[in-house]
């Protein structure tokens, strides 16, 4: 049977079949025209609804109709700024189909690095969510250069009349009743398809360079070792600018056949996985770690027996795990494990909609304590690791091989190798074209032979599972010389449901120290348990405070070596948000700028030394 009589029956779409991303799509509509392709919560009727893969074909037809009328040139830069939503996709699928390269912004950005996105790639149009989205704008509007159409999802209000111009108009305005046929421009699968811009955990960011053939050769090696199905559900709610979300969670299941429903928000996150019951789930390890974080809230308010039922049934499931993987003996408790599994893990399994068969983890690296409990309770969580440079999945644990603390195997068609300093070298057809109108900024990173230097540490073991230990740039180097990578350190302290953020720093000091925030509610008890008032203005009693709060964080560092000892700690009292510049939009911690906002914190913990 030839390689393409395979796909056809497994229902797969190879990247070699699709050629382009827009090609994808045409292929999947011809293959599966009346299954259902997206499921979205329709505002207007209050009820979630469906299209099918023609439906959304159709309503691409439209999209495509309307961009044509804007005299863009294949190669044109169109950008999106909003949330998930099948109106993302017809956008991104109309323009990939006219050779217009489609650059996705976060919702949640500051409208200045938006507008810097905008300028840099020399935007011609925007989608937006609304008009409070354009009212942000409306402040920098001369800083903006070369914009020549805002298209707004939503109607105008009568309240937003006075943001009306020329240049802005309505989606429903501007979109044709009718469209004929879908075009196809482009036919080279390395051509441009999309900028994106990588967070910038310092200085502006660099827009990442990728081609069709980037993305569908990821999408293509990640189906080979994660098996999506052609009727799984998917529930997306990660943003799809997001490169992970967009090949993992977009592209990889168009390519299965697979359904994708839209997630509403993440405060009402937990009433969705109620509703739509998915039975796949892609994420990045926050989620993970706030329904982890819940979890032990919740035991620390019940019972003893409670306590160690739970317990139990993580320690039985976990080493049931290590036999399944062939690392550990059978156990006589195993045979507990149907009892333990009605007891327990189907009870807080079923709060995430009761059919997940197994979920997927990256972007940041999931704490070892978390992966156990999901595993334990029997629910199989899949770490794995890339970077936008490389489309952007580089390495993925397998249902079948799975080593938690590992971030997996290399995908198929992509190799590593360490380089200097540890840094994990990669080189594939995943790899980016390079940075936008940056040369040099690309030749820093990806040498003549291909290979790119991801910047980040790792080691390797005799079966080829990839762990990444700390990345060159946030390494912190005491003044004894010695080397510690923070994230596993502040990753082992938020395990206490106590602690919200924290931030380890010690650079060119003698002696390690933390800024922590604390979780609003455990911070009232924490302060009520010892009689305190949480008044840090009194020098005494936020001694007393910090001293309670070292002890803490010492218990749960306690296996990290002896000059990693965590000697201060300061607590600050604003979170960390996207909103305050503290963090990126992809929820990545910008060091530096926390270190500046709080220079007269960490000069009093470094006081006299």
């Amino acid at each position: 049977m030839s390689s393409q009589q395979d796909e056809m029956q497994s229902g797969v779409i190879s990247a070699e079949t699709a050629k382009t991303l827009d090609g994808l799509f045409k292929e999947r509509v011809q293959r599966s025209a009346q299954k259902v392709a997206y499921r979205y919560f329709n505002s207007t009727c209050e009820e979630w609804s469906d299209y099918t893969w023609q439906q959304m074909y159709q309503f691409i037809a439209r999209w495509q109709a309307a961009l044509k009328k804007e005299a863009l040139a294949p190669g044109d830069r169109v950008a999106v700024m909003m949330k998930n939503c099948p109106e993302w996709v017809m956008f991104e699928q109309a323009a990939l189909g006219l050779g217009l390269v489609v650059i996705p912004l976060y919702t949640d950005d500051r409208v200045e690095n938006a507008a810097y996105v905008i300028n840099d790639a020399n935007v011609k149009l925007l989608l937006l969510e609304g008009a409070h989205q354009w009212q942000q704008f409306v402040a920098i509007r001369d800083q903006i250069e070369g914009l020549r159409r805002v298209v707004l999802l939503k109607s105008f209000e009568q309240s937003d009349m006075n943001l009306r111009d020329d240049v802005v108009v309505s989606a429903w305005d501007w979109l044709p009743a009718q469209a004929g046929e879908v075009h196809h421009v482009p036919t080279d699968p390395h051509s441009l398809a999309t900028i994106i811009y990588t967070s910038g955990t310092s200085g502006r960011p660099k827009g990442v360079m990728l081609s069709h053939h980037n993305i569908l050769s990821n999408a293509d090696s990640c189906l080979q070792v994660v098996p999506v199905l052609a009727d799984d559900l998917l529930l997306s709610f990660l943003p799809l600018s997001h490169t992970f979300e967009r090949t993992s969670g977009y592209y990889v299941p168009m390519m299965a056949g697979a359904t994708i429903a839209y997630a509403r928000s993440i405060p009402q996150l937990q009433e969705d996985l109620l509703t739509i019951r998915p039975t796949l789930l892609i994420s990045v390890p926050r989620i993970y770690e706030r329904v982890y974080a819940g979890i032990r809230a919740k035991l620390a308010e019940g019972s003893e027996l409670a306590r160690w039922l739970f317990d139990t049934a993580v320690a039985v499931g976990y080493s049931r795990f290590e036999h399944q993987q062939r690392r550990g003996k059978w156990q006589f408790s195993h045979l507990f494990w149907p009892v333990l599994k009605k007891l327990v893990a189907d009870k807080v399994i079923g709060k995430l909609g009761g059919r997940l068969r197994f979920v997927m983890s990256g972007g940041a690296a999931l704490s070892a304590e978390v992966s156990r409990i999901f595993i334990g309770l029997g629910l199989p969580i899949l770490q794995g690791y890339g970077m936008t440079e490389s489309s952007p999945v580089v390495c993925a644990n397998r249902l079948t091989d799975n080593v938690p603390a590992s971030v997996g195997l290399p995908i198929p068609g992509v190799e590593v190798k360490l380089g200097e300093d540890k840094a994990l070298l990669i080189r594939g057809p995943n790899v980016m074209l390079g940075y936008w109108n940056n040369p040099q900024a690309t030749q820093a990173v990806i040498s003549q032979d291909g290979w790119l230097n991801s910047g980040d540490i790792a080691s390797i073991d005799a079966q080829g599972h990839i762990t990444i230990t700390g990345r060159l740039k946030e390494i912190i180097v005491l003044s004894t010389g010695e080397k510690v990578p923070p994230a596993d350190m502040e990753a082992a302290i938020l395990r206490d449901p106590l602690f919200e953020q924290v931030m380890l720093i010690g650079e060119s000091r003698s002696y390690l120290s933390v800024l922590a925030v604390l979780n609003f509610g455990r911070r009232q008890e924490f302060m009520a348990h010892y009689g305190l008032d949480g008044d840090l203005t009194n020098a005494q009693q936020r001694q007393q405070i910090e001293e309670i709060l070292l002890e803490k964080i010492t218990q749960q560092t306690s296996e990290f070596p002896g000059y990693a000892k965590i000697r201060r700690v300061a607590i600050v009292q604003e979170p960390w948000t996207v909103e305050n510049g503290l963090l990126t939009p992809t929820l990545k911690l910008k060091r530096a700028k926390v270190l500046e906002k709080y220079q007269a914190e960490v000069n009093r913990l470094y006081a006299g030394h």
